[in-house]
């Protein structure tokens, strides 16, 4: 049993210990260009929130792992078959229902820990404040190492890339789909722009239409991923997190929270 994590935790334990912290990872059911299994974001959750929750417990954090949402937005994907969309409605009212559950346990103290792109939670965050005795700490972990990611990766990552085969290259390797001469089945990941150079340039948002924009929904060249890469990027991402974890656990929620 690792006391981290809640799905291999027993009431036994449970009802004993004083978790500080919550941490609900958030993935997704979605093709990744030819090479990378759907449940990709779903493994970068659970593996991601292992980690930090472990290194965090080590370092005396109360923190607890709950099991990983494994679907997500997929409105801007819904022409790849099995593609497996929750609006973002009803990911927010599910959401909602775990962290009322959370609080109604003392849980004050939650970290939504995301690994998909689509979903965007910072209006959840906002509708919350203030309704639930509970306060919300949303991680994007694809944008934590933003500062020092062009020091591992060669190419930029939107969905498929290089950071995310690194990372199935160094954790689930069994499931990156490859040749016999070993290179992978992927295409490029390139994508197409769209007419308006306002949008090409992000000066204005739009939903992607990722059927139109990708080949084979890959956004990023996965070409030189290694295993390397993929582990030296999830140890950053362990340092930084761990010890946002180890703080939040320690720190007093009062009428000043989170200053």
């Amino acid at each position: 049993m690792r006391p981290w994590i809640l799905a291999e935790t027993n009431y036994g334990h449970v009802k004993e210990a004083d978790y500080q912290v919550a941490v609900l990872p958030l993935g997704a059911t979605e093709p990744h260009n030819l090479h990378l299994p759907y449940s990709t974001d779903t493994l970068e959750g659970d593996l991601i929130g292992e980690k930090i929750c472990e290194e965090a417990h080590g370092r005396g954090a109360k923190v607890i792992l709950l099991p990983t949402i494994p679907y997500g937005t997929e409105t801007n994907q819904r022409e790849f078959p099995l593609s497996m969309n929750v609006n973002p409605r009803t990911l927010f009212a599910f959401i909602t229902d775990l962290v009322d559950s959370l609080a109604n346990h003392g849980i004050q103290k939650i970290v939504l820990l995301n690994s998909h792109g689509g979903n965007d939670l910072k209006p959840l965050l906002r509708e919350l404040y203030g309704t639930v005795d509970a306060h919300l700490f949303l991680i994007n972990w694809y944008q934590v190492l933003a500062d020092v990611s062009s020091q591992i990766f060669e190419n930029p990552d939107d969905h498929a890339g290089e950071m995310e085969t690194s990372i199935g290259l160094a954790y689930f390797p069994e499931l990156v789909d490859r040749k016999a001469d070993g290179t992978l089945t992927a295409d490029a990941g390139d994508k197409r722009p769209t007419q308006f150079e306002a949008v090409n340039q992000g000066w204005v948002s739009i939903t992607r239409p990722w059927h139109l924009l990708t080949t084979n929904s890959g956004a990023g060249n996965p070409h030189s991923a290694t295993a390397a890469k993929g582990e030296r990027f999830v140890g950053l991402l362990v340092e930084r997190l761990a010890g946002f974890l180890v703080e939040l656990s320690d720190a007093e929620v009062d009428g000043n929270f989170p200053f």
